[in-house]
This record gives C-alpha cells, sequence and structure tokens, in this order.
C-alpha cells in the first residue's frame, strides 16, 4: 500500500490536497483491481483444473471400460473353448483309448469335465450369471448323461460300448444338443458387448 509521509491537514495548498485524494483513492482502486483481477486468475485456474479434472476422469473411465469389456470378452472365448470341450462327443474322441474298461472311461469323462471346469471357474466373474448358469448346467447334464449310460451297460462293458451309446443318445436328439445351445447363448451374450 502506498504511505505518504505527510499529513494531508498540514498541507495548505488545495490542488495539492485533491490530488492527494485523487492518489489516495487511485492506490485503493489499483488495490481493489489487483485483488479482483488476482480473485478472477484463481477463479479461472479453478476452473480450468476442474474442466481437466473432469477430463481425466472421464478418460480413465473410457479406459476401465475398454479394459473391462476385453476382459469380459476374453472370459466369454474361453468359456465357449470350455463348452466345445465338455461336449459329450467332443469328450468322447479325446479319451479313447483301446481295452480300457467301461468303468474307466466313465471315470475319465467326468474327470475331464471336472477338470475343465476347475480351470476355468475364474470366468465367471467377468461373464452374466445366465452365462455362466448355463454352463453349470451343461456340465450337470453332461455328468448326468454319462453316469445313466455307464450304469446301464452290463458290468463286463469295454470303453467303446460307453462312448458308442454316449454318441448315439446325443446325435438322437431331436432339438440341438445341450452344448450347441450354450455355445448359442454364450455368443449371443458376447456379441451384446460388441454393440
Amino acid at each position: 500500500m502506498f504511505s505518504y509521509n505527510c499529513n494531508p491537514r498540514q498541507i495548505t495548498n488545495p490542488e495539492f490536497h485533491i490530488f492527494f485524494i485523487f492518489a489516495t483513492l487511485f492506490i485503493r482502486m489499483q488495490q481493489d483491481s489487483i485483488n479482483f483481477f488476482l480473485s478472477l486468475g484463481a477463479l479461472v485456474v479453478a476452473i480450468l483444473s476442474l474442466f481437466r479434472t473432469n477430463v481425466l476422469v472421464k478418460e480413465n473411465a473410457n479406459r476401465i471400460s475398454d479394459q473391462t469389456i476385453a476382459l469380459q470378452l476374453g472370459a466369454y472365448e474361453r468359456l465357449v473353448l470350455l463348452c466345445d470341450r465338455v461336449s459329450i462327443p467332443n469328450l468322447v474322441s479325446r479319451s479313447v483309448e483301446p481295452g480300457m474298461s467301461a468303468r474307466d472311461m466313465q471315470l475319465i469323462l467326468l474327470g475331464n469335465i471336472k477338470q475343465e471346469f476347475e480351470y476355468n471357474t475364474s470366468q465367471q466373474i467377468y461373464v452374466s450369471p445366465v452365462a455362466w448358469g448355463a454352463l453349470q448346467n451343461l456340465k450337470e447334464q453332461s455328468i448326468l448323461i454319462i453316469n445313466q449310460i455307464s450304469d446301464m451297460l452290463p458290468e463286463n462293458a469295454r470303453a467303446n460300448d460307453l462312448n458308442k451309446h454316449l454318441l448315439e443318445v446325443i446325435m438322437s436328439q431331436k432339438e440341438k444338443a445341450l452344448h450347441t445351445i450354450v455355445l448359442d447363448a454364450l455368443n449371443i451374450e458376447a456379441k451384446k458387448l460388441l454393440k
């Protein structure tokens, strides 16, 4: 603030007195202007900071959203492979060993189904409950079919007998096989993510 050592009452010249009053007002006005412009500058900086923060939050949300979609699509890909691997025709074709008993083949088929599901259990985090429920149903139905066909065979039945009966049951279904229905459901769910 401007300070002047002389007392205005001691000044006898009226022009100087008027000048002194205007100088004091000017200095006060300058301080008010400086305060105003500093406040205005602070307001502008605050608004720009808020805008920039908002932009960063949106960019971060978009990046997280893109990463989440990528994880979800990866999960659906893995579950499509799971569905294909635990379908009875594929299980049978991968597990054929000559001379094996039907009981041993039953245990191998059931073990493969359980192992495949254990390996992919974490994928349920990224998919809808409907999709995971469909896979659980596929697992349970496949196990049920394998156990029922195996129980119908005689004690001395061979693995080829079990495999043949399993494939006949699957092929004789009038509607789509369950694994095909589940594959279709997974494809529909994955395509929803891409829209």
